[in-house]
């Protein structure tokens, strides 16, 4: 595992190397979240494989297309949690500007407002990835390889996680930036993918 210095902060190469280290604090929940939604996708698409041409409830063509857009889902959440960490960087960064003067101040707060705008923005995109992943779960449920219950269950319990984990990192970024419209929004966005996943919640049918 490495992490690559750059202008902005790390680079992370292998994230989930630094989120099981635990003596590293350039990744954190919002990376490990992401993860999560990404194995979730990975789980949600072997299901949907292991349901093809049994007879189900979906045609072979629906459970090709869960498998193609979990396998997308995935890609981006393990590409998210490196965003996160890159993320994280920046607002490490900009917190480590000189403050001596008052134009190095304003320099050092604009820089981490930006940094902090972009450190909500991506996890607020990792929980909306997450909730879709939650959706095609459900939209399985009942209708998958009774063989594979369990891991479609496992699916659904990493996705949730995924979204609250995600969200929990909007709301830490976004309550440390000053109010605005965006910011607003920012706040408005996150607590819609949090009704969302608070309404369309329900446990996967036993089928193991």
């Amino acid at each position: 595992m490495s992490v690559r210095e750059t202008r902005g902060g790390p680079v992370v190469d292998d994230v989930l190397g630094h989120v099981l280290d635990s003596t590293d604090a350039t990744v954190g929940g919002g990376s490990a979240a992401a993860l999560a939604g990404a194995m979730a996708a990975g789980l949600a698409g072997m299901v949907a494989r292991l349901s093809m041409g049994r007879g189900l409830g979906l045609n072979d063509e629906r459970y090709l297309a869960i498998v193609d857009e979990t396998h997308e889902l995935g890609r981006d959440l393990h590409a998210g949690a490196r965003q996160d960490a890159e993320a994280y960087g920046l607002v490490r960064a900009a917190y480590g500007l000189p403050r001596d003067g008052e134009e190095a101040i304003a320099v050092r707060q604009a820089a981490i407002n930006t940094a902090l705008q972009v450190a909500a923005a991506v996890p607020l995109e990792n929980a909306r990835r997450a909730l879709r992943v939650r959706r095609l779960c459900a939209e399985l449920d009942g209708v998958s390889n009774p063989a594979a219950g369990s891991d479609l269950a496992v699916a659904v319990l990493l996705g949730e996680a995924a979204v609250v984990g995600c969200l929990l990192n909007v709301e830490v970024n976004a309550l440390s930036l000053p109010d605005s419209p965006a910011t607003a929004q920012v706040r408005r966005d996150a607590e819609a993918v949090r009704e969302s996943l608070e309404r369309e919640s329900v446990s996967p049918k036993e089928t193991a």
